[in-house]
């Protein structure tokens, strides 16, 4: 899946192929190395598209200089990167913006950034792009609508109707806004390979290591970065860091010297398995039952072709796989089987990583520095959905980007309008993540109990859906008021796509 039109070669021959610079491939040196490319393009789309795959077809035959895949996709189809000429430590690669990362976040970033005439480059430390995954693979059609996404379909796994809580007693509540499962490797591939068709370029296996300021006459002038990797060392007046969970620039940048920009957040675990021939209606269904997940959830989320991801999220990291095997093992899951994802080639079925939910970073811009997705904290609070915030802080990040070249200003104060876009767009986390603690300070029984007063249909509750509620715990159980209930409320509706849910 690679985006409409042509890849970059200005030439195909039976030889070694030559590339423009906007392609992210680079000619091997050596003169016996070969190359066959047949390039495949579905039919363009709209230019409104944020997004515009197309898939290329390509077989490769190389010696001394050997070519390397970023994405496998299904059906081989491959998108080749090759390896560069080794340069001198001393012949640093110069450019406006450097993307730590090749996620969501960063992918977007960078597909931004070159759009807007940013010369760009991604470094992504794995050697493939998507893997392993880390989430539950959601988002809404209110995200795709914000994001003015055009999914192609071998990014979607399946179509899906809404949220379904279910609390600890059983009881039932929906939220209906409809949206997507998606392969999330297929998908983080086709947003990167949509940035190396804007003119960005991708290096793979590449580790940031160190972080140096560049000045002249006292002014800050960009970051000298170096690392693991080829590329390395190179000079950028902006880096993104889109690092994740983590947040590799927070740590080497210390603005007075010795304390890092950012304290480690705190985090959480998630895992999860794919199991086959799982029953749905095409609901997410997340379990509020602290039994197994302790100040967290569990979570069915279906896909296609009968698979789901069955997962979990908790506090209790040393024991989160033992308590999603019991969880399984308790409930209608008992027996399916689990498969490897489409992915994992080999190993243990489970998968997933952590998560950071200690909210924003205090300081999520620095000197020609912005940090996008969870790398700046950005999850939503109660169910951690990330995907819909990383996405659209690179695009404010490379707004900021654009700006702050144009006016050969890289300063703080300059990068600040970063953080005053986030900030105005999205939710009050502060106010939500008091919700969620609210929550989670209430008993089995009382969860039951609150779960009671919600409609079945949560989606449409407004004003006097709310007063209702209010009026039925008044009635129900008017001590849970001391417990902060109407906060613990507050956060399922700050759960819903329109802020940034998922």
């Amino acid at each position: 899946m690679v985006p409409s039109g042509s890849l970059g070669f200005s030439n195909i021959t039976a030889g070694p192929p030559v590339f423009t610079r906007r392609s992210a491939m680079v000619p091997a040196s050596s003169s016996t190395s070969t190359s066959r490319v047949i390039l495949r393009s579905s039919p363009s789309r709209s230019s409104e598209s944020m997004y515009r795959p197309r898939l290329v077809h390509a077989t490769t035959r190389t010696h001394d200089s050997p070519l390397r895949r970023f994405a496998f996709l299904p059906h081989d189809r491959w998108i080749l990167f090759t390896s560069s000429t080794p340069r001198h430590v001393s012949d640093a690669i110069d450019v406006d913006v450097l993307v730590v990362g090749a996620g969501p976040g960063g992918g977007n970033a960078a597909l931004q950034c070159a759009r807007k005439g940013l010369s760009t480059l991604i470094i992504e430390d794995h050697s493939e792009i998507g893997t392993p995954v880390h989430c539950g693979e959601c988002i809404s059609d209110e995200a795709v609508a914000n994001l003015n996404l055009q999914l192609p379909e071998e990014v979607i796994s399946k179509r899906v109707n809404g949220i379904r809580v279910i609390f600890p007693d059983g009881t039932e509540k929906q939220l209906t806004e409809t949206g997507y499962v998606l392969e999330k490797h297929l998908f983080e591939q086709w947003i990167a390979q949509s940035a190396v068709e804007e003119g960005a370029e991708l290096a793979l296996k590449h580790k940031l290591t160190s972080m140096e300021r560049i000045e002249q006459d006292g002014e800050f002038k960009g970051w000298r970065c170096d690392g693991k990797g080829e590329r390395f060392p190179i000079s950028a007046k902006i880096v993104i860091d889109a690092s994740g969970v983590s947040a590799v620039c927070s740590r080497f940048i210390k603005p007075d010297g010795s304390n890092p920009l950012n304290d480690k957040g705190k985090v959480v675990a998630g895992m999860q398995y794919e199991l086959t021939n799982v029953p749905t209606d095409g609901y997410l269904d997340f379990y509020i039952w602290p039994k197994y997940a302790e100040k967290g959830y569990l979570w069915m989320i279906p896909k296609c072709d009968g698979r789901a991801n069955v997962g979990l999220v908790t506090e209790d990291r040393p024991r989160a796989k033992k308590a999603l095997d019991e969880f399984i093992e308790d409930t209608h899951f008992k027996g399916l089987e689990q498969k490897l994802p489409p992915w994992k080639e080999k190993g243990n079925p489970a998968f997933g990583g952590t998560i950071p939910i200690s909210g924003p970073f205090e300081n999520t811009h620095h000197d020609g520095l912005m940090l996008v997705g969870d790398a700046a904290g950005f999850t939503s609070p109660l169910f951690e959905g990330g995907s819909h915030l990383a996405l659209k802080s690179a695009v404010f990040a490379a707004e900021t980007a654009a700006m702050a070249i144009s006016k050969s200003d890289l300063s703080s104060e300059m990068m600040s309008a970063y953080t005053r876009s986030w900030k105005a767009e999205f939710p009050p986390y502060d106010k939500i993540l008091r919700g969620k603690n609210a929550l989670f300070q209430l008993s089995d029984e009382e969860m039951s109990v609150m779960a009671t007063c919600f409609p079945d249909e949560m989606s449409d509750m407004g004003a006097s859906g709310k007063a209702m509620v209010g009026l039925r715990v008044l009635f129900r159980r008017p001590s849970l008021y001391s417990k902060r209930i109407v906060s613990a409320m507050l956060a399922f509706g700050y759960s819903r796509a329109k802020y940034y849910g998922w």
